[in-house]
C-alpha cells in the first residue's frame, strides 16, 4: 500500500474526549471514529489490526479442536426466559420489539442460543465432546461508555461453548481453553495473566479472567511476580491430552493471582514480600465452567452409555477481540505513538522516501517495496511529497515495528537505514540486506509474537 492512495486520517491534536492512551492514539492514528456513544466505525488502519487479532484467535481455536460458526446478533427473548436470565440481566441488555410485537434482544452473550442449537441437533453421548465458537458483534448498553474500545457498547467478541458428558470432561475443556488462550495472547505480544475471578451474571463455580497489566486497567489485581517468568514459547501442546493440559494449567495457576473480588489477604501474605505485587489490569478474556446451569432448564440432554437421559455439562469462553486493540496499545506505546507487536501490526514494515521525486530514491523505494511484497509481506510506502519530519512522525504514531528509510545521501554509499520502532536502534544496510532482514524477522515465530 502507498500512503498517497491510502485512507489514513491522522490527527495532530489530541481529541479532548479521549481520557486514556489507547483512546487518544487510536483517534490520532486514524483507526476509529465515534459514530455514537460507545459505538465506533473502524477505519482502514484499525480494521487491519482488528482482522489480524481475529485471525490469530481463529487459528488458535481451531488448533485446539474447536469448531467455528456464526450466530445472529438479534435473539428471541423466549430463549432467555427459558433460562431465567431475561429479567435478571439488567439494563445493559438492549431489548427490542419487532413489528409483530415479539420481544427480541441484541445479544450481550449467547449461552441460550447455542444451547438451543445443541438441543436441536445432538442427542447422544457419542456426539460429545463438542466445542463450538464464533467471533461476532455484541452489544451491552453501558451506562457510561468510555475509554474508546476499552469500554464501548458495541464490541467484537469471540465466544465459545463446550458441551460434555461429565464434569471431568468439561473441566478438560476448561483447561484446553486456558492453554489455547495463553498461546493466543503470547502471539499478540501480550503477557495476559490468568486470575481466579468472580463469575458474575454468567454463573458457574470455576472461572478465570485473563488480565494485562496496565495503569489504566479497570481491575485491581494481586499476584505473585513469579508468574511473569512463565511462557509457552514454541512448546508443542497435545490438546487431547488431559494430563498435559492440566499440567500447563497447574503451572500457570499455582502462583497467586486474583482480582479484587476474589482476593484473599491471608493467602497473599504467605508469598515472599519481594514477590508480592498489586497493580491495575485490563481484562481481555474469561473462561467459565458452569455445569448444567443452562442445560437443565433448557432441556439440553443426551442419552448416556446406560441409555439414561442426562443434561450435558457446559462452559463458555470469551475473548474481547476489539478490546484487545486497546489493551495492546496500553501495554505497548511511548510518547510518540503506538508500538505494534509483529504479530498484529497493520503493515509489516514502513518505507520512507526522504526525497520524493529524486529518481534514484524513487527507484530504490520501488525495488524495496516490490521485494517485500514478493516475499509475502505487506509494506506501507510513504510516497507523499512531504518533509521528512512529518513522515517520521506519522510512522511513529501508527507504530509499525520496522522502518526502512531511503535517501540520496545513503544511496550514494549503497545503504538504507533499518530502524526498530520498539528499541529505536538503526542500522545501515544495503537495500537487499534490509529486505532480507525484515523477511527473516517475520519468518521467526518468536519475533512475530512481538517478544
Amino acid at each position: 500500500m502507498r500512503l498517497t492512495r491510502y485512507f489514513l486520517p491522522v490527527l495532530k491534536e489530541t481529541p479532548s474526549e479521549a481520557q486514556i492512551v489507547s483512546h487518544r492514539l487510536m483517534l490520532r492514528a486514524g483507526m476509529i471514529k465515534q459514530a455514537a456513544a460507545g459505538i465506533y466505525s473502524w477505519l482502514p488502519l484499525g480494521y487491519k489490526v482488528l482482522r489480524n487479532i481475529e485471525r490469530i484467535v481463529h487459528e488458535e481455536q481451531i488448533r485446539a479442536g474447536h469448531i467455528p460458526m456464526l450466530m445472529p446478533t438479534l435473539q428471541s427473548a423466549e430463549l432467555w426466559r427459558e433460562s431465567g436470565r431475561y429479567d435478571d440481566y439488567g439494563e445493559e441488555m438492549l431489548r427490542i420489539t419487532d413489528r409483530h410485537g415479539r420481544d427480541m434482544l441484541y445479544g450481550p452473550t449467547n449461552e441460550e442460543l447455542i444451547t438451543d442449537i445443541f438441543r436441536s441437533h445432538v442427542g447422544s453421548y457419542r456426539d460429545l465432546p463438542l466445542t463450538l465458537y464464533q467471533i461476532q458483534w455484541k452489544f451491552r448498553d453501558e451506562i457510561r461508555p468510555r475509554f474508546g474500545v476499552m469500554r464501548g457498547r458495541e464490541f467484537l467478541m469471540k465466544d465459545g461453548y463446550n458441551f460434555d458428558l461429565t464434569k471431568d470432561d468439561a473441566l478438560h475443556a476448561y483447561n484446553r481453553h486456558m492453554v489455547s488462550y495463553l498461546r493466543t495472547y503470547e502471539r499478540m505480544g501480550l503477557r495476559a495473566i490468568p486470575m481466579r475471578a468472580d463469575s458474575g451474571p454468567i454463573g458457574g463455580e470455576n472461572t478465570h479472567e485473563f488480565l494485562v497489566l496496565a495503569e489504566t486497567g479497570e481491575s485491581e489485581v494481586f499476584y505473585d511476580a513469579a508468574i511473569l517468568n512463565l511462557t509457552l514459547g514454541e512448546r508443542s501442546v497435545d490438546y487431547d491430552s488431559r494430563e498435559e493440559c492440566s499440567e500447563i494449567v497447574r503451572e500457570w495457576t499455582s502462583p497467586y493471582a486474583r482480582t479484587d473480588e476474589t482476593h484473599d489477604a491471608a493467602l497473599f501474605e504467605r508469598i515472599p514480600e519481594a514477590r508480592r505485587r498489586q497493580s491495575r489490569a485490563i481484562e481481555v478474556g474469561q473462561i467459565f465452567y458452569f455445569g448444567t446451569k443452562y442445560s437443565e432448564p433448557m432441556g439440553a440432554v443426551v442419552q448416556g452409555p446406560d441409555g439414561q437421559q442426562v443434561p450435558v455439562h457446559m462452559g463458555s469462553h470469551g475473548i474481547g477481540v476489539s478490546r484487545l486493540l486497546g489493551a495492546i496499545i496500553e501495554a505497548s506505546h511511548d510518547d510518540n505513538g503506538i508500538i505494534w507487536p509483529e504479530g498484529v501490526t497493520p503493515f509489516h514494515c514502513g518505507i520512507i522516501n526522504l526525497r520524493q521525486g529524486d529518481a534514484e530514491a524513487d527507484a530504490a523505494c520501488e525495488r524495496i517495496y516490490a521485494a517485500l511484497v514478493a516475499a509475502g509481506l505487506d509494506p506501507l510506502y510513504d510516497d507523499r511529497d512531504e518533509r521528512a519530519g512529518g513522515k517520521f512522525a506519522t510512522m511513529d504514531l501508527i507504530g509499525l515495528p520496522w522502518r526502512i528509510t531511503v535517501g540520496p545521501r545513503g544511496l550514494k554509499n549503497g545503504v538504507v537505514e533499518l530502524t526498530s520502532r520498539r528499541s529505536g536502534e538503526s542500522e545501515e544496510l544495503s537495500p537487499e540486506e534490509a529486505v532480507r532482514r525484515v523477511v527473516e524477522i517475520y519468518a521467526r515465530p518468536g519475533e512475530q509474537a512481538g517478544r
